[in-house]
């Protein structure tokens, strides 16, 4: 990938495939272990706009952005409520449950739209158990407590996910979450749409001057951006899940849209990942009213909406985190 004037270039073989101006771009994934010219980092650093380096499989290998950006204060801050127990109890509160009843909105509407389809029963009984997670969040007095109602609710949410596959059942066989490495198209998929998400929460907590790195559910690990990771609990149902869902139920992938590598791991093909990022985008265009702003913004403008929530209640402008409810 180069650059000219204002605009990068992929060149495949040598010919050029695509030419785009650097103001449509707010990240670029580089897949595989073709290189980036200097004038092409130069010009992405210079317009904020990131670059992130992917394995052909889409596992995360580097991200380059430029000058740290925002208040320092700031920053000084996001440590401090790291460190204290009880701050950084609410704010894990605050994601984990928005995370969970976002997960029930998910099965509710599956329920409300598809009842003749799916096990009704299994489905209000998962209902059922997220609304004791809820409250089990609420009543959490450590973050290991917090931690461990979490992920038993994702295991009963990610229980009835198989039930809102509703089309080719037979190859889109869902039995619970792996990740390192997926195994089946489901898994595979939903790592995809998740690396993507995750770029797009850390580029928007950096953009208002958070550090992505530190976190307050996920506590600090070398190379991770655990606040990223926090954060993206509240988007992951509505907008990675659902945008499986939806791919797989509109008959949008397929059998051969994936290969499975000699060690097991379950892969989408060249074509299929352009589709998907191709539809990833589109969905960011489409308009929602914010919950908490009472505004229409575009979708892809939730992360940064959300970024920005989160900065004004660690400066204090605001008595609580609001996170992002689905309604």
């Amino acid at each position: 990938m180069g650059a000219k004037g204002e605009t990068l270039i992929v060149r495949a073989n040598g010919s050029k495939e695509l030419q785009v101006p650097i103001l449509n771009l707010e990240s670029v994934l580089v897949f595989g272990y073709k290189g980036v010219s200097p004038d092409a980092m130069h010009l992405c650093i210079e317009n904020n706009v990131s670059l992130v380096f992917l394995t052909p499989t889409g596992q995360f290998k580097a991200r380059v952005t430029g000058e740290t950006k925002g208040n320092v204060y700031l920053r000084r801050t996001q440590y401090r409520y790291s460190d204290d127990k009880d701050k950084a109890l609410l704010l894990a509160q605050r994601f984990t449950y928005a995370k969970i009843v976002n997960a029930k909105t998910s099965i509710q509407r599956t329920l409300r739209d598809h009842a003749d389809k799916v096990n009704t029963e299994h489905l209000q009984s998962v209902i059922r158990e997220l609304d004791r997670q809820v409250r089990e969040v609420k009543s959490s007095t450590t973050l290991d407590q917090l931690r461990g109602v979490e992920g038993l609710a994702a295991r009963h949410y990610f229980s009835a996910f198989s039930e809102q596959v509703l089309l080719n059942k037979h190859y889109f066989i869902f039995k619970g979450r792996v990740k390192r490495p997926p195994t089946d198209p489901v898994n595979a998929l939903l790592s995809f749409l998740y690396t993507l998400l995750a770029n797009d929460v850390t580029h928007a907590l950096e953009s208002v001057g958070l550090d992505a790195q530190v976190g307050f559910l996920h506590r600090d690990r070398s190379g991770r951006n655990s606040l990223a990771l926090d954060v993206m609990e509240e988007f992951r149902v509505y907008l990675a899940d659902r945008a499986a869902l939806t791919l797989v139920n509109r008959n949008q992938l397929s059998s051969d849209d994936f290969f499975k590598k000699e060690s097991g791991a379950v892969m989408l093909s060249d074509d299929a990942r352009k589709m998907v990022l191709t539809e990833w985008q589109q969905r960011k265009r489409d308009e929602i009213r914010h919950p908490y702003l009472d505004e229409k913004i575009p979708i892809g403008l939730l992360p940064y909406a959300q970024a920005m929530l989160l900065a004004r209640y660690m400066r204090g402008d605001l008595d609580d985190y609001p996170p992002f409810f689905w309604k």
